[in-house]
């Protein structure tokens, strides 16, 4: 035995928050839950139990097998201690400071929006921990418990430990009590109290034991659970403070006090009494009885023995305690409880431990005399039975295959979790490889390991990323049994197929269309293919066309490539010479690591929603006649070659097959649709199926086994009702992953003072004597960047960038640069903006707002009247600004007459910087930069609700292209400079020349019009959009069409490492500039902030961080970047689309908006053989596209004319052949939007009115004037009587 000093108490809590990176570390759920990491079998050799004493040493052999097949053996020693109590909790510290050496163990909190010290203390005595159970003081005659919780539930259920029933709805329940089913509330009335009152639980248990092996197993499992539930324990100490508060405010009132959650964790690793000495088997009484003998037990076997000691060391310390108190003790009755979803464990639980003194309840509730161990269902289910209002079975996570079709009698599952068995089902996927079987192959290199990353549209296409050398190659994953149950961000390993399998050969159809892909061995597999396809695929296939065919908010541009946004290569050369590409496919055999951690949204879909019919304002205005009938919403009339033929919806099919009552008469399940097309149908099991029809839910990932056609989940949490603004924005933001919640504590540390001030330090150039002003939209709070432009004594000019020096307050390494790094860009919605830095730095310090001085980042030049740069600097400043001009406000000073502007500083600044603005704008554009465009528009926004008045183009002023000048300038000048100095660091930004396949479709249709689109480089691309100018010239927004189109054929531009790719590929195209980077938004953008150190490094007035001098980050770095650039802009994408959907619905919340009429552009026709007729239009008006169907037009119909050389759908006269009406690419037309509220969505929909013809060829022209008139909408878009159709 070894003395060892004592540590300070409060390192007991000091629980390690690690600061990796957040992968996508989770735990591999497919297993049984019993089931746990394989580590190496390791035989333990226990030591005779040592003499006890206040402090020991417990030294434990093990024995390993090398790899050259040698025993080899370890010893280690573990401190043990006597004296470590009863655990550890958080609470405030009244002190302001932490106890022990300067405070060690403290951590911070936020309470009532201020930052409060916790401190650890110990629960010393067993009294203590008595007291701390029942707190509570409207709790007479109750039951207490206390929960120890083993890995597998931090690991599967931190949402029912994290779940905290709310004030309101104690209030409600109570209300809810005082009225029996007979409406008599004699039972509960004041005079005759209830003998048998009802307990109200507030959580799973009054305290929950954190066992210090539990949280270790859980880090080592998953980072994300491990992150949870040190959040959770931390939030603790906040929840003491809010219940001692309370408490004091309701027995001021009278009351009892309030009860919140209590962790407390305990230090089994080094607690003498929890240890596991000599004599130690891991085989319970009644294994022993079927003759299950004693085998080697592994680390895991010993944990679990360890867990199950904590529940009897504290079942024995509050049993013996009640024996003691018995008399006049209030609340008597405790109860220890170990949760454990591992059913073997709880078998060992029951035989460890004398027999009850009585044994109530079922055999599943497994205990003896000091505890009982429960799985975390049948736990919620029994505080359910003591509390029907209780919401938690919801919460509780699946693990057994879901059910089939409805099956007369439910079985059990073997763990007593009461979750329904497989059945003896057909399995409905390849088994899964072992570890150990994965773990040989990976070597070997029969598999590949990488991670699943699922199409856009699609959860049963997608690719994993491998390695082939140096390079990156995308293997494609397609079809459900190749995809074999992963997920978006699952670590997977692969087996490729063979070559003659592989996308881009004749036997696959050479572009690799063919919807079955690569699958397996054999011939069988070899003739997959859409003839094959399960009933399934063709619903999902569906209902995918169907919501690209949606109408919606305009793209910008093209989705990046895999080459263009990750540097992979989608293709590989199969052949000696290299001619011959193709792309490499396989199958997923087996999950790795599983990525369940995170939260979907959607909704779901019931068969009882599929009989809805729809609402008579949910029909077009002048389509009344031809509403659907009941179960329009669910039905889909397809006119087929042999005739009608009705369909039903894709949700519906997968509805009605999965969707079934459990026979404990509380539960069903309910099949939940993901917003993200990526992830799967997810199976529910819930007690509250009525309550979640019609609303936004949040759904977590729990398992998919084999024998599931999808995965299994449970219900987290409800958003709202489906279609209001506030939960549908809160949809987007979870859609997209937006980081959104507020700044914690440690972030909000690093800011400066309320009260600081800034003022000239060393090593800053004072610039405030020069005139320096910004240029914004309107109300522009985050002001970036501000300009100058002053006469020399030379006759140059000097202008000046001025940045916001965000550096200065963002310190690299803290915990305000790694939270910036993770948001990585700010994201703006329509009706807000959430930030990638606290607002003090935001709007206040680092925004560069008038009359106040600001610290910079300048670069200076010296130029010419002429344009031609002499001189170029940079410097860290300090800076005053003059003005803050809105657009509008520059555009006057720069319209303003010469003799009007003298003296005026303001009006000669803007108007030298217009003056060179229009000089470097001409050298771009003859250089080669393309002048593209935009359909975006902006809303009117009502002062108040915040709701769409108005719908308006954006107004562009030459000012904004004086800005976009500078801001370029800068950005290429200072791309140049840390290059020079980091040739292999620096963080450009490159735009890649497009695929001529990409410009294919437009080249053909502008050919239609005589319009010659040559892309051999941006140059020729610019002339040929120019030129088109002309040819289009009766109709100018023909010609901005084409820029659109051409914007959209194009990738956007990618953040990268200079490293990474060769110096030809760092080009970027739309500004034809060799190299690019961003500078100048610093207070929005993270690429900046690194830019900014990297030129404050090269200018050698500070260091450069040292994780920027690794490429291996830089690419991380890049490509969290890319990927959060890009889903801010989907997001504001998606912002716009609700609001134009609001705008358009009418009523109150859109108002001004309802039903509109107006012209329409042809982007697409839709000429193929037997297709709907339809095509696709572009509104300008309101930066609306839509696919048009020409519903009144049979597939079949012999007078429909296709051309497809021509890009034209027409319709003839039968008798004489003429062609009635027509359209073609680039025709307008004339629509009308409207919005259809559908199932749990509302859609836009664009109706066509003219060619009259063609919305319907038969009625004639009087007719259809007519029956246009028949029904017309408000401004508020209701319905007027119609009137009585007149007809010949």
């Amino acid at each position: 035995m070894t003395p060892i000093p004592t540590p300070p108490d409060d390192e007991m809590m000091a629980v390690h928050h690690p600061d990796d990176d957040d992968h996508d570390d989770d735990h591999d759920d497919d297993d049984h839950d019993d089931d746990r990491d394989c580590h190496d079998d390791h035989d333990r050799s226990p030591v005779p139990t040592p003499v006890l004493t206040s402090l020991h040493t417990l030294p434990t052999r093990r024995y390993h097998l090398t790899r050259r097949g040698k025993i080899a053996q370890s010893t280690t020693e573990r401190y043990l201690r006597d004296d470590l109590g009863f655990g550890t909790v958080l609470v405030p510290d009244g002190n302001g400071g932490g106890r022990g050496r300067g405070g060690r163990g403290r951590t911070d909190a936020t309470i009532a929006g201020k930052i409060v010290r916790l401190v650890p203390r110990t629960l010393g005595e067993v009294s203590s921990l008595w007291e701390l159970l029942t707190r509570r003081d409207d709790d007479d005659g109750g039951t207490v418990r206390l929960a120890v919780v083993d890995t597998n539930i931090l690991l599967h259920h931190m949402d029912v430990l994290e779940y905290l029933r709310d004030d309101d709805d104690d209030d409600d329940d109570d209300n809810d009590e005082n009225e029996n089913e007979n409406g008599n509330d004699d039972a509960t009335s004041p005079s005759k109290p209830n003998p048998h009152p009802r307990r109200r639980h507030r959580s799973i248990a009054d305290a929950i034991v954190v066992p210090q092996t539990a949280l270790e197993e859980c880090r080592h499992r998953s980072l994300v659970m491990y992150r949870r539930i040190v959040d959770l324990i931390r939030s603790s100490g906040d929840d003491a403070t809010r219940a001692d508060d309370k408490g004091r405010k309701q027995k001021k009132n009278g009351g009892g006090s309030g009860s919140e959650r209590c962790f407390i964790v305990f230090a089994d690793v080094h607690h003498v009494d929890t240890q596991i000495f000599h004599g130690w088997k891991g085989v319970s009484k009644a294994d022993e009885e079927e003759g299950v003998e004693d085998g080697t037990t592994t680390i895991n076997d010993e944990n679990d023995a360890r867990l199950r000691n904590v529940a009897r060391f504290y079942g024995e310390a509050l049993y013996d305690y009640r024996r003691r108190r018995r008399t006049g003790a209030r609340n008597a009755n405790a109860e220890v409880v170990f949760l454990t979803d591992d059913a073997q464990s709880r078998r060992l639980a029951s035989s460890e431990q004398p027999p009850p003194d009585e044994r109530p309840g079922d055999a599943a509730d497994r205990g003896g005399l000091y505890y009982r161990a429960r799985s975390m269902r049948d736990h919620v289910s029994l505080l359910q039975k003591e509390d029907p209002s209780l919401t938690l079975l919801d919460l509780v996570a699946q693990f057994h295959s879901a059910p089939g079709p409805p099956m007369s009698e439910g079985i059990r599952g073997k763990d007593g979790g009461g979750d329904d068995d497989s059945g003896g089902r057909a399995a409905c996927y390849p088994p899964h490889l072992s570890s150990q079987t994965l773990s040989r192959g990976l070597q070997t290199n029969r598999y590949y390991q990488g991670i699943y990353r699922s199409d856009r549209d699609s959860h049963t296409e997608g690719y994993v990323t491998i390695r082939r050398g140096e390079d990156r190659v995308a293997v494609v994953i397609r079809g459900k049994a190749d995809v074999n149950r992963a997920v978006d961000g699952d670590i997977v390993a692969i087996e490729l197929h063979s070559v003659d399998l592989w996308l881009g050969g004749a036997r696959n159809g050479g572009d690799g269309s063919d919807s079955g892909g690569g699958g397996g061995d054999g011939d069988e597999e070899k003739e997959r293919g859409s003839q094959s396809q399960t009933a399934d695929d063709r619903n999902e296939g569906h209902d995918r066309q169907t919501k690209k065919d949606d109408a919606g908010i305009a793209a910008d541009t093209a989705e990046p490539s895999l080459r263009d946004a990750e540097n992979i290569a989608e293709e590989v050369a199969v052949d000696d010479e290299g001619e011959e590409l193709r792309r490499p496919t396989a199958k997923i055999v087996g999950i790795i690591r599983r990525n369940f951690h995170k939260n979907y949204c959607g909704s779901i879909c019931t068969i009882a929603v599929s009989a809805a019919a729809p609402e008579e304002d949910d029909i077009a205005p002048s389509e009344t006649e031809l509403a659907r009938p009941a179960a329009a919403a669910a039905f889909e009339s397809e006119s087929k070659m042999e005739g009608e033929r009705t369909t039903m919806h894709p949700h519906d099919v997968i509805a009605a097959k999965h969707e079934r009552e459990h026979p404990d008469g509380v539960t069903s399940t309910v099949v939940f649709f993901p917003i993200d097309n990526r992830i799967p149908p997810i199976l529910l099991r819930t007690t509250q199926r009525d309550r979640l029809i019609g609303m936004r839910i949040l759904v977590s990932m729990d398992s998919w086994p084999a024998e599931s056609e999808y995965p299994l989940g449970h219900y987290v949490k409800t958003l709202g009702v489906t279609g209001t603004k506030e939960t549908e924005t809160q949809v987007l933001l979870q859609e997209f992953r937006i980081p959104c919640e507020p700044f914690p504590a440690k972030v909000l540390a690093c800011l400066p003072p309320a009260d600081y001030k800034i003022e000239l330090e060393p090593g800053r150039t004072d610039l405030r004597h020069l005139p320096v002003l910004s240029i914004d939209p309107p109300g522009c709070k985050d002001i970036d960047d501000a300009l100058h432009c002053i006469e020399l004594p030379n006759g140059n000019w000097q202008v000046g960038v001025h940045i916001a020096d965000v550096t200065h307050y963002v310190e690299a390494g803290t915990a305000i640069d790694l939270e910036a790094a993770n948001r990585s860009t700010s994201t703006y919605l329509v009706n807000k903006r959430l930030d990638m830095l606290p607002s003090l730095l935001t709007t206040d310090l680092c925004s560069l707002k008038g009359n106040v001085d600001r610290f910079a980042f300048s670069v200076l030049w010296e130029v010419t009247p002429e344009a031609e740069i002499v001189d170029v600097d940079f410097k860290k400043s300090i800076i005053h600004s003059i003005a803050a001009l809105t657009y509008q406000q520059a555009q006057a000073l720069i319209d303003k007459p010469e003799k009007d502007c003298k003296g005026d500083i303001q009006a000669g600044a803007v108007k030298r910087l217009a003056k060179l603005a229009r000089k470097f704008r001409s050298r771009r554009i003859n250089a080669g930069a393309l002048t593209l465009a935009s359909p975006e528009v902006k809303f009117v926004l009502d002062s108040e609700s915040l709701n769409p008045t108005d719908v308006q183009a954006y107004t562009l002023y030459e000012a904004n292209a004086l800005v976009e000048e500078f801001m370029l300038l800068a950005n290429v000048t200072v791309a140049k400079k840390i290059l020079r100095h980091y040739p292999t660091l620096s963080i450009l930004r490159r735009h890649p020349a497009p695929n001529r396949s990409m410009f294919d479709g437009l080249i053909q249709k502008a050919k239609t019009r005589g319009i010659s689109i040559c892309i051999d480089d941006s140059k020729k691309l610019a002339d040929s959009l120019d030129a088109a100018a002309e040819i289009t010239s009766d109709d100018p927004y023909l010609n901005q069409l084409l820029r659109i189109l051409s914007t959209r054929c194009m990738s956007p531009a990618q953040y990268f490492c200079s490293g990474e790719y060769q110096a030809k590929d760092w080009h970027h195209y739309g500004l034809a500039a060799p190299v690019y980077t961003h500078f100048t938004s610093p207070i929005r953008r993270y690429a900046d902030v690194c830019v900014h150190r990297l030129l404050a490094a090269a200018i050698g007035v500070a260091p450069l961080p040292v994780f920027l001098s690794s490429k291996s980050y830089l690419h991380d770095l890049a490509a969290n970047m890319n990927r959060r650039h890009r889903a801010a802009q989907l997001a504001g994408r998606a912002s716009v689309q609700l609001h134009t959907l609001i705008f358009f619905a009418g009523g109150d919340e859109g108002e001004g908006g309802g039903v509109k009429e107006e012209d329409a552009y042809v982007l697409d026709v839709e000429t193929a053989s037997m297709s709907e007729p339809s095509f696709t239009v572009m509104v300008p008006r309101y930066g609306i596209e839509g696919r048009v169907r020409l519903t009144k037009i049979a597939i079949n119909d012999e007078c429909l004319v296709r051309d497809p050389e021509n890009h034209r759908l027409g319709y003839k006269d039968a008798a004489t052949g003429k062609i009635m009406a027509s359209v073609s690419v680039f025709d307008r037309v004339r629509v009308r939007i409207w919005v259809r509220s559908t199932r749990d969505r509302k859609e836009l929909v664009v109706d066509l009115l003219e060619p009259k013809i063609l919305a319907n060829p038969h009625v004639k022209d009087d007719d259809v004037d007519t029956e246009m008139g028949a029904s017309t909408v408000t401004s508020s878009g209701k319905k007027k009587k119609k009137k009585q159709r007149i007809s010949k």
